[in-house]
């Protein structure tokens, strides 16, 4: 287009000199004035003299009115009316007047009046070389894809010049360079066009802006030039791949590192530019899923980011490929690998898992013996997975290292014992070398199963029974107990008696014992007065294997109950009634011992203390009965009113809870002296034969109980001996007396323990109220009981 209007304007300045061409043919026939003059010149400068060269007289000009007909605006010429000479009025632009005409004439009308005359005068303006070419830009800017072919040609604008001929634009000339040339076409002055000419390949990515001088040159002297300065700018092409700055890329990423942290940042360049020069960031197309769900890359940056969970246990190191793409229209690629290596943290707690396990363990097994395998793993590297493992209580147990790594074996490092402990509630601990230190705990629980190793313990040994007598046949009178501490049938007791035929064998086959409870049962009555005391032996065995059994002696004393009634020894008559006949002479005094009632009860204590009372009498003044002792005396003398005959009823009882008593009947009669004493003399004489009676029996009797007594003397000692413990009893057992001789009343006051002895009352003996004459201390328990048993039987006998 640009190329047309030059074409346009070079027709139109050809029509411009045709017609001046035609004017000027015109003037000169007409035989106009024609006048020369250079631009440029000054105000005042003469041109010519009208009236000389018409021919007119110059006194008349100012009559006439000489002057130039000229429009509104400011003449450029002026005719002096005094001597007709034309000047120019204002400085011309030859430029401006005639714009680009090659011939510049300025045609002046002038005018005289009286007569009226028009004379034409031609003034041409000659040009100067005033101007210097110019170019429509200074600066000139091309773009030339660098894939244009060398020999393409690229118009330029023409510069053009004010000045015409010569003084026009002459010649082109080009600053050096490498890459283009110049070629002028068209003919002279504004008639050439500069043209550069490709002569060598572009690139954009070596050089992407070439830029030189273009020079327009006139043929005035000096010449005058004008410049534009060309700008070519290379287009680039997408012809460069993104190139990575870096050979290779490698980091180290901390595992548990947190979501959005910069793991590294890539750079890619393309040489390109604009679009073909934008480089894209993106995964490769061999990455898989799992590697995009943790990592990700701006797109615009390239910095890979952390999306997901980093875990040096699961993963340690990441080999990615990034793809750098640019934005032409076909987009060139380049893969890059970034090897991310994962550290280690210790963020993983040893792992404890029981891979076998025993839960119960006898306790009789040795030290050593493996209870449970224990595996620790660590899913940590290096120090972070080095693992101790340890039992933190301190237990008859303990970890041994296997051979393989990470193993452990629980074992028994002492003895050990059910009763004392059964169960054990171990904490294995294990603890890695990182840093923090990670520890975690595992809790078992190992039973101790028992084994027979515990006799049967009685709770008492030896155990003491009081047993009263008459107790009803087949019933249960005692229990023994035993525990085992052993569990199970270890611990399940069973009793029965030690029938070894000893002394006590006859007596141990009237008892049954509950083989499992222990209760004993008598399966006949005792009789104190028959039996006193006997032991036995019971023997508790558990169900174990082997069963374990141990023995205890049963010590059994029989207590006494009130049921045996007073027997009246004397008096006593042939036919056995209690009765008897008392002669005493009338003269006797107050105080007079009649005779004396005597009674023994088989029972003891209080069962067998007697007391005398008179139930009947046919006078209470005369007679008085001593109720300790059973004597009968006199309270006064006889006098002649009283009767001869006296009847006394005489009630012996015992002090039993429920008393028991027998009665006897004397019969005193008052005599004459003389008969009194012949009376006396027969009655002594049977009397003594009586007493000679009762003594033998009573030797007898002594005899049986001395040897009783040694024999449970000996007994007591070797169970003293071979059983130290201390037990008490309620009643100091008597087993040398058998109740015939002696009374006891035991009791205690304070911290002492006393028991009143006395002789039977039968015996004829008086024990005084008040007296302490046959008051026994007893010595502590602790002491040998046969030095009671001594003092007993010399009281007795006493």
């Amino acid at each position: 287009m640009e190329q047309r209007g030059r074409e346009a304007r070079r027709e139109r300045q050809r029509w411009v000199a045709c017609m001046f061409a035609l004017v000027l043919v015109w003037s000169g026939a007409s035989a106009q004035i024609k006048y020369s003059i250079p631009e440029e010149s000054k105000e005042g400068t003469v041109v010519g003299n009208i009236a000389k060269d018409l021919g007119l007289y110059k006194n008349t000009l100012k009559e006439r009115g000489y002057r130039i007909v000229t429009g509104s605006a400011e003449p450029l010429f002026q005719v002096n009316q005094n001597d007709g000479i034309l000047y120019v009025n204002q400085k011309i632009d030859r430029e401006q007047v005639c714009e680009e005409s090659n011939t510049c004439v300025i045609n002046l009308k002038t005018v005289l009046e009286n007569p009226l005359e028009i004379h034409y005068v031609a003034v041409e303006v000659t040009d100067v070389n005033d101007h210097s070419p110019s170019f429509p830009e200074t600066h000139k800017r091309i773009e030339i894809s660098e894939s244009v072919l060398p020999g393409t040609r690229f118009e330029l604008q023409a510069a053009s010049d004010a000045d015409v001929g010569v003084y026009s634009v002459q010649q082109y000339k080009l600053s050096h360079n490498d890459h283009f040339r110049l070629e002028v076409i068209g003919g002279d002055g504004d008639g050439k066009f500069p043209i550069v000419v490709l002569q060598k390949p572009l690139d954009r990515e070596v050089m992407k802006r070439h830029t030189f001088t273009l020079t327009a040159v006139d043929g005035g002297k000096p010449q005058r030039s004008g410049t534009v300065e060309l700008t070519v700018d290379v287009l680039d092409v997408n012809d460069n791949l993104p190139i990575f700055t870096k050979d290779s890329y490698s980091v180290t990423l901390n595992e548990n590192a947190p979501i959005g942290k910069p793991v590294i940042q890539v750079n890619a360049t393309d040489l390109d530019e604009g679009s073909n020069g934008d480089v894209m960031y993106s995964f490769g197309n061999n990455v898989n899923n799992k590697i995009r769900t943790i990592f990700n890359v701006d797109a615009n940056t390239g910095e890979i980011i952390v999306k997901g969970p980093i875990d040096f246990e699961v993963k340690d190191n990441y080999q990615i490929h990034i793809q750098a793409s640019d934005k032409g229209s076909a987009p060139l690629k380049t893969v890059k690998s970034v090897k991310i290596k994962i550290i280690d943290l210790n963020d993983n707690a040893p792992e404890i898992e029981v891979t076998s396990f025993s839960d119960a363990i006898t306790e009789d097994a040795r030290p050593g013996t493996t209870v449970a395998l224990i595996s620790v793993n660590d899913l940590d590297s290096g120090l972070n997975g080095k693992v101790i493992c340890f039992v933190s209580e301190d237990v008859p147990f303990m970890l041994t290292p296997s051979l393989q790594d990470n193993m452990y074996s629980l074992v028994t490092k002492s003895s050990l014992d059910r009763e004392k402990q059964n169960r054990f509630d171990l904490t294995i601990v294990a603890k890695d070398a990182g840093e923090p230190v990670l520890s975690s705990e595992k809790a078992i629980s190992v039973i101790v199963s028992d084994v027979n190793d515990n006799r049967p313990e009685f709770l008492l040994s030896p155990y003491t029974f009081y047993v009263t007598e008459n107790n009803p046949p087949g019933a249960s009178v005692f229990s023994v107990k035993a525990s085992d501490v052993d569990e199970d049938d270890n611990a399940l007791i069973s009793y029965h008696i030690l029938r070894d035929g000893g002394g006590d064998s006859k007596l141990t086959s009237f008892l049954n014992i509950n083989p499992e409870n222990g209760d004993i049962l008598a399966l006949k009555s005792f009789d104190f007065e028959t039996l006193k005391t006997f032991q036995f032996q019971v023997v508790a065995t558990d169900s174990g294997t082997p069963s374990l059994s141990s023995n205890v002696t049963v010590n059994v004393f029989i207590l006494d109950q009130n049921d045996n009634a007073p027997v009246i020894l004397y008096p006593v008559s042939s036919n056995g009634s209690a009765e008897g006949v008392e002669e005493i002479p009338r003269n006797v005094n107050a105080g007079h011992l009649v005779t004396k009632v005597r009674a023994y009860d088989a029972d003891i204590g209080y069962n067998g203390w007697l007391l005398f009372s008179l139930l009947e009498v046919t006078d209470h003044s005369l007679f008085a009965l001593d109720r300790y002792t059973g004597q009968i005396r006199t309270l006064r003398s006889f006098t002649e009113t009283d009767e001869a005959e006296h009847k006394l009823l005489i009630l012996v009882k015992d002090n039993g809870n429920v008393s028991l008593s027998a009665t006897a009947t004397v019969v005193v009669k008052a005599v004459e002296p003389k008969e009194a004493f012949a009376a006396s003399d027969v009655k002594s004489a049977a009397k003594d034969d009586e007493e000679n009676n009762v003594t033998f029996y009573l030797m007898i009797i002594l005899g049986s109980v001395s040897a009783l007594f040694l024999i449970s003397i000996i007994v007591l000692i070797a169970m003293q001996c071979s059983k130290p413990t201390d037990y008490s009893s309620k009643y100091l057992q008597d087993v040398n007396y058998d109740g015939t001789l002696c009374n006891s009343i035991q009791y205690r006051s304070g911290d002492r323990r006393y028991m009143l002895v006395g002789p039977r009352m039968s015996n004829g003996s008086t024990i005084v109220p008040g007296s302490n004459g046959n008051t026994l201390v007893v010595p502590g328990r602790r002491q040998v009981s046969g030095e009671v048993r001594h003092v007993l039987i010399i009281v007795c006998l006493l």
